[in-house]
């Protein structure tokens, strides 16, 4: 028997409609912010997340799935969404006399080679947002507050934003100096990896998943202690902002992005969630060099991104209240040639009518068409029978109610508009 590849899923049933929910609650926030959706493909010239994403991450290093194609190019399916929105905006000139900011959000496949666990897989889908073209603060809020309130739509309890900042260029170099001279001698306690990064980036030292629980680490040099005058005035007035706009947040200094790209403001989102404590849920902040590094104009941008699945295994622990249905308007009941023909009309009628309806496929008797309705639940029941036809009526029964009723096929639709 041939099985899925191990970090995939099948969805299907119940979660599907649960992934559903959360497409029409993100797509809702989004329009309200007015971002605009976008596709990019799936797979990506591979020098695209070197460039972009970074040599010294792991998710490069360690994650990408990364293949020749019959033209011996080198591709990567994608394991993030931001790299190929700014590929999309470079390609495209997009940055040609710009009077307002670029404002998207995507919806997609994602892949990274990865141990999977509990909400989190090899195949995932991911969400983002990224608004290009503005090194305002308010840019941030934006896009901090998309976040926020998105996974407060979502049901979940005790969001915070998870705040830091990376400070500027200047700001960073002073901090990997720091870093350096502070982790030198502390070398041979490091992970093989890290004693590699500490010559190469040293701020990806603070994210590794081998060394976190160190002593060392949790030790090392705070940004905020190296951050230049403008770079701290900037994260107070982010600071500001959140407190004016009643977002919930905590500072954490030791906090970096598992991504090369980010400058300035960093930051997570967390929940409380039963049975899960304080996970963290997605993440962002701001990429000003990252177009540039990739072949366009110096132009600022911010954005973030969050998982679908550890979102709702944090919806289902936190027992969120979805309403789904899990049943139907109308299921239409026939035997005979002419009864089947005339379901069919129905069929075809109700639907383009916005009414949810089901039928038989199987040629089951009306007994056994009872049995099926147990299952599809539906409002209510047409019962078809040639008699009836004759006078162009119908049965219609209330499935809750039991009760029945002799209806006019022309006076169908405005009955059940105003009944359902």
């Amino acid at each position: 028997m041939i099985t899925k590849p191990k970090g995939t899923m099948d969805v299907y049933g119940i979660d599907a409609k649960k992934r559903e929910y959360v497409n029409e609650i993100l797509r809702s926030v989004c329009n309200k912010y007015n971002y605009n959706y976008i596709e990019t493909p799936i797979f990506e010239a591979s020098e695209l997340y070197h460039r972009g994403v970074g040599e010294d991450t792991d998710i490069v290093n360690k994650e990408t799935y990364t293949f020749k194609d019959r033209g011996d190019r080198s591709l990567t399916l994608r394991p993030e969404g931001t790299a190929g929105v700014v590929r999309w905006f470079i390609e495209n000139k997009l940055y040609g006399n710009i009077t307002e900011p670029t404002k998207v959000f995507y919806n997609g496949k994602m892949y990274r080679y990865e141990r999977p666990q509990a909400g989190r897989y090899r195949e995932f889908t991911q969400f983002g947002v990224e608004f290009i073209g503005s090194d305002d603060i308010l840019a941030d809020i934006d896009v901090i507050s998309v976040a926020y309130n998105t996974y407060n739509l979502l049901g979940l309890k005790n969001v915070t934003i998870v705040l830091n900042t990376l400070g500027d260029q200047d700001s960073r170099d002073k901090y990997r100096d720091a870093l350096i001279k502070y982790f030198n001698p502390l070398i041979n306690s490091l992970c093989e990896d890290c004693q590699k990064r500490l010559k190469s980036n040293p701020l990806r030292i603070l994210d590794c998943k081998i060394d976190s629980d160190q002593d060392l680490l949790k030790k090392a040099p705070k940004i905020i202690d190296y951050l230049n005058k403008e770079s701290l005035t900037r994260y107070n007035n982010i600071k500001e902002y959140l407190e004016l706009m009643d977002i919930n947040y905590q500072e954490d200094f030791s906090l970096v992005r598992g991504l090369d790209y980010y400058d300035h403001t960093i930051f997570e989102i967390i929940a409380d969630v039963p049975g899960l404590g304080n996970i963290a849920l997605g993440g962002g902040g701001r990429y000003n060099g990252l177009i540039e590094k990739l072949g366009g104009p110096n132009i600022p941008a911010v954005g973030f991104a969050m998982g679908y699945d550890r979102t709702i295994l944090a919806m289902d622990n936190s027992n969120v209240n979805l309403k789904l249905r899990d049943d139907i308007d109308v299921y239409i009941m026939y035997v005979s040639k002419t009864e089947k023909e005339t379901a069919a009309y129905l069929l075809q009628d109700l639907r383009l009518n916005g009414f949810i309806t089901e039928t038989d496929y199987l040629n089951k008797s009306l007994k056994a068409q009872f049995k099926s309705i147990e299952r599809l639940n539906p409002k209510y029941l047409i019962i078809l029978n040639d008699q009836d036809l004759k006078e162009n009526k119908v049965t219609l029964k209330d499935n809750l109610t039991k009760e029945e009723q002799k209806i006019e096929i022309n006076n169908l639709i405005d009955y059940l508009d105003t009944n359902i």
